[in-house]
């Protein structure tokens, strides 16, 4: 059972990939979709085993690797974490599946993209079950391969091939890190396996390493560099250009990408290796201070952003921001709480917005939308619904785990925590504030589309409604359902020993006495962002745009976002090109082909046609030749004389 949850929907995707022409456009969704059905329902059932009942498994299934001393099997390893990691993946990707028969019913490449879909699932699930450092970075490189295929899937659009691109060079950044940290990691365990490793931990603590040159506590180094990789999966700040831009893929991709699997591979390789970051301080406050960054800095950028994908795509840097700091803080099973929650909410808000594209003829931009709401209904209710969890209003999934970071945060007690507190009450109210902008600008006021489009505004198809409904559930009660496994008194028992918090870190424990004005805030602060944001679109619609005209470089500042693109390409996209077309040129061109090849080739056809000019065709040129030849011969002969 527990590989065919692995493996059935690489199952599908080999089908769908390689006999699409064959079986057809139908053939290839049923077939991937019922893969990921049939993995679905057994992830339901390990979950139950795993999570519930503590039947821990992991099950060899080949030796994958074995020279000298380092011998790896390719095992399934199935603990509370990745049995919940496995419902969330194979959960969300089955309603995806099943949504793009309808989004992408009119697509010429139906087997291609449903291939892709179920490929990039598999590399997730291979990542989730992963038994020790390569099997994880083998689905970690897959899952990157995946999100530029996916990207780049319409790749006639060249603004969607340089967003494929871009993805795939950034996370290279990031798993460059990674892959040090592995060697790292080797070098100071003799070990890649997790179990050998994680009990091994203690024992290294306060050990030294060296690196650059100098001497460093050694845990600190391994989870930095591993950070690192964490980072750039998924999209904190530094790393997180390529994450708005992947909005170029088809809206089913963004969802898969930026709800339950690719950006959330990060949170989950952080809390996975909590035996190595509990004996690493310093680590974990880099890792609250970079996700609380985040979740702030990506909430200022959505407050002004048009496209309704970019909106939302912004919110999912937020919240992964928010699962860092949690991470940070010790408080691991909070963030993995939110992973969860916003699979649901963040998966309902990127197919509602596709259900938006769809019956507005593909217009993306919010100012051209508008007075749509009796038009699409369903859509309409479930945006409210994935909202309402989004901004953490009381009691949808999202207050639960939201509420519980921030509870977490405070009860660290230190300077890293009260940072990460802020920050995040901050990003909790412009949160509901850019989720109440979206759905006034799309639902309400007057309509902005052209009297054409508004013509055949249209509810998407049932196909389409039904997973929007059944993720509008989840976003409904997931929250309810999982507090008391997450944090609550049924904790210890579920999480057993798939986490490691030392005694001194226990955060969650800690969030239950923190006083109430630190429970009630993120409650008030959610619904004065909506009130606000009412008061801008529906009351005084004209007041955001005197704001724009009154503070314009502020508001330039914000949708150019924050300007990261424009200095990474001062200060290495110009750069490279400049050195590439130098060493093209220059060391190419001029040195190695002008000597080498270029060079030999034009001096020998430079001699050769010096040559053919000695050949006139004139008998007294030869004779005259020849008179020279002999005068040569006899003063040579002479001189050997004398």
């Amino acid at each position: 059972m527990y590989q065919a949850i692995v493996f059935l929907p690489l199952i599908g995707a080999f089908i769908a990939g390689f006999f699409g022409r064959v079986i057809g456009d139908r053939g290839a969704q049923i077939v991937t979709c019922g893969c990921m059905v049939l993995s679905a329902l057994l992830g339901i059932v390990a979950l139950h085993q795993v999570a519930i009942l503590g039947q821990v498994k992991t099950v060899d299934i080949f030796t994958w690797i074995q020279s000298g001393t380092l011998e790896l099997s390719w095992a399934v390893r199935f603990d509370t974490l990745t049995a919940v990691m496995v419902f969330v993946v194979s959960f969300c990707s089955t309603w995806i599946h099943i949504y793009s028969i309808g989004y992408m019913s009119h697509d010429t490449s139906i087997p291609r993209f449903m291939s892709y879909l179920s490929l990039f699932t598999f590399f997730m699930l291979a990542l989730v079950t992963a038994d020790n450092f390569v099997q994880l970075f083998f689905g970690w490189e897959g899952v990157g391969l995946c999100s530029y295929l996916l990207i780049g899937f319409w790749y006639d659009r060249p603004s969607a091939n340089a967003a494929a691109i871009k993805a795939f060079i950034v996370n290279r950044v990031g798993d460059f890190g990674f892959a040090l940290g592995i060697f790292a990691t080797y070098l100071v365990f003799d070990s890649v396996n997790f179990d050998a490793v994680f009990q091994a931990v203690p024992a290294k603590a306060g050990s030294k390493i060296e690196f650059l040159g100098q001497s460093y506590d050694a845990m600190t180094v391994l989870c930095l560099l591993l950070f690192v990789g964490a980072m750039g999966k998924s999209a904190q700040l530094g790393l997180h250009t390529w994450l708005p831009d992947a909005m170029e893929g088809p809206t089913p991709v963004s969802a898969l990408i930026h709800a339950a699997t690719m950006v959330t591979a990060g949170v989950f390789m952080v809390c996975r290796l909590s035996p190595m970051f509990e004996y690493a301080p310093m680590a974990l406050a880099v890792v609250a201070v970079v996700g609380a960054s985040t979740a702030f800095f990506a909430a200022t950028i959505g407050l002004v952003q048009n496209d309704i994908k970019r909106v939302i795509a912004y919110s999912t840097c937020s919240q992964l921001g928010y699962m860092f700091f949690a991470a940070g803080v010790s408080a691991y099973s909070a963030a993995i709480f939110h992973l969860m929650t916003h699979a649901f909410f963040k998966a309902l808000l990127f197919l509602g917005a596709g259900s938006v594209i769809h019956a507005m003829s593909d217009e993306q931009d919010m100012r051209k939308m508008g007075g749509i709401w009796r038009q699409v209904p369903y859509t309409y209710a479930v945006m409210w619904i994935g909202s309402l969890a989004l901004a953490g209003i009381p009691f949808f999934a999202g207050f639960y785990s939201k509420d519980l970071i921030l509870e977490a945060a405070y009860a660290a007690n230190s300077g890293v925590g009260a940072y990460a507190f802020w920050l995040g009450i901050g990003a909790a109210f412009l949160t509901a504030f850019y989720s109440w902008r979206l759905l006034f600008m799309t639902f309400h006021g007057t309509p902005r589309a052209d009297e054409h489009v508004m013509a055949h505004v249209h509810e998407s198809p049932m196909i389409m409604i039904v997973p929007l409904l059944v993720l509008a559930v989840g976003a409904v009660v997931s929250g309810f359902i999982g507090y008391e496994y997450f944090a609550g008194g049924k904790m210890t028992a579920f999480w057993k020993d798939a986490l490691l918090v030392l005694p001194q870190h226990n955060t969650i424990e800690a969030a239950h006495h923190v006083p109430f004005w630190v429970k009630a805030l993120p409650i008030v602060v959610a619904p004065a962002g909506i009130a606000l944001a009412y008061y801008f679109y529906i009351a005084r619609p004209e007041l955001p745009g005197m704001l724009v005209r009154t503070h314009e470089p502020l508001y330039k500042f914000l949708l150019n976002k924050w300007y990261f693109d424009e200095l990474y390409d001062m200060l290495f996209v110009r750069p490279a090109v400049w050195l590439g077309r130098g060493l093209w040129k220059g060391g190419d061109g001029y040195v190695i082909d002008g000597f080498g090849p270029d060079g030999i080739s034009a001096a020998t056809i430079r001699l050769a046609r010096r040559a053919g000019r000695l050949q006139t065709g004139y008998v007294y040129h030869y004779a005259f030749a020849m008179l020279i030849g002999v005068v040569a011969l006899v003063s040579w002969y002479l001189w050997r004389l004398h």
